[in-house]
């Protein structure tokens, strides 16, 4: 019988510990700011920049 509770421990035991949640949080101010960065290095919108242009296709190739 103490085998069978101990088997049953072990099961509850094993199902707690696989239960555990890391929850992270970031402050909001700072997650904005990364993302803002993030997003005008994307676009690559610098203050003062004139906006990007296509590149020219090459002359004589045919499509």
């Amino acid at each position: 019988m103490q085998k069978r509770a101990m088997a049953w421990m072990g099961v509850i035991g094993l199902t707690l510990a696989g239960c555990v949640t890391i929850n992270i949080y970031f402050p909001a101010a700072a997650a904005e700011k990364a993302a803002d960065k993030i997003i005008d290095e994307v676009w690559q919108l610098k203050p003062g920049a004139k906006p990007a242009t296509p590149p020219a296709e090459p002359k004589g190739e045919v499509k």
